[in-house]
């Protein structure tokens, strides 16, 4: 068991890790609805069929015909995601696993809103794509209000994904369109939106609703997608740092400034960990986005 002063940089321990990664996954919309492979180097190439093979009727004697799959192979590229928390300097001297035991809450909802953000809408995204770009890009939206209800607008959103061919087999969703979704019913009188013991659903497919402030209420209402085209990659280990003397420019104190560690007699613990995102197909996405003006 280390201490902190004699480990300034490492990797978290191991069992530290990966309760915080179960953490991330348990308040990440993305995580909880995407593919996720894990990465042994900071790329990898996931192969996904874009034309299957064809089977053909044969006659007694007749040659069988032969097709050939088509397959592309998007390229996941890791980046690398950083919190920085100010802690009081006596954890210098804390062995290694208590610290990040008592740490792993902040640093996981640290970890998957920025996660979420970057994902769902670009937000400070080091990503070359994201799923509201995808969506602009297909043109998959439809406005709120459009149809005599909400469950009207969503199931013309989801239309747009299956005119291409593919399902919408998951929602994403912000916390304040519970209310309208609670009130939905369908021409018996029956629910639309179940809210169970098994998870929540919409048109019987799961939704998770964003509550780590990741949303962007302003770009979306609600989200739809074959969420197999959602590809998410994690490199395994969280490192970490020590920081002594750095000025925490995005951290500010009750003052108003920003935490300076020396003046202070802080210190300061940097996670990093590396995540790959990629929207595979455009046209697998859909939205209901607020009305223009609204």
């Amino acid at each position: 068991m280390g201490i902190l002063k004699d480990e300034l940089t490492g990797f978290v321990p191991v069992e530290q890790a990966t309760e915080i990664m179960k953490d991330v996954a348990r308040g990440s919309s993305i995580l909880r609805l995407s593919k996720v492979s894990q990465m042994t180097s900071d790329t990898k190439k996931i192969p996904v069929m874009t034309e299957g093979a064809g089977a053909y009727w044969v006659g007694e004697g007749e040659r069988i015909q032969t097709s050939k799959a088509g397959w592309i192979y998007p390229e996941l590229k890791a980046k690398k995601l950083a919190v920085i928390i100010p802690v009081t300097k006596e954890k210098l001297n804390d062995a290694t696993i208590d610290v990040f035991n008592e740490l792993k809450e902040s640093i996981a909802e640290a970890f998957y809103k920025a996660i979420d953000a970057a994902a769902l809408f670009g937000t400070n995204s080091p990503f070359a794509s994201n799923i509201m770009k995808s969506i602009e890009t297909s043109g998959n939206k439809i406005e709120l209000g459009t149809g005599a209800t909400l469950d009207l607008d969503v199931s013309d959103a989801m239309a747009t994904v299956e005119g291409s061919g593919f399902d919408v087999n998951g929602f994403a969703a912000k916390i304040g369109i519970k209310n309208s979704l609670r009130k939905l019913r369908d021409a018996n009188g029956n629910q639309l939106y179940a809210d169970g013991v098994n998870g929540k659903e919409l048109f019987s497919q799961p939704i998770e609703f964003s509550r780590n402030g990741a949303w962007d209420k302003t770009k979306a209402e609600i989200i739809g997608a074959d969420w197999d085209k959602s590809l998410v990659g994690i490199r395994e280990g969280i490192e970490y740092e020590i920081l002594k003397e750095a000025t925490l420019e995005g951290t500010v104190d009750e003052d108003g400034k920003p935490i300076s560690l020396a003046e202070q007699d802080l210190i300061a613990i940097k996670a990093t960990m590396r995540l790959a995102y990629l929207a595979v197909k455009d046209e697998a996405f859909c939205a209901v986005v607020p009305k223009v003006g609204a």
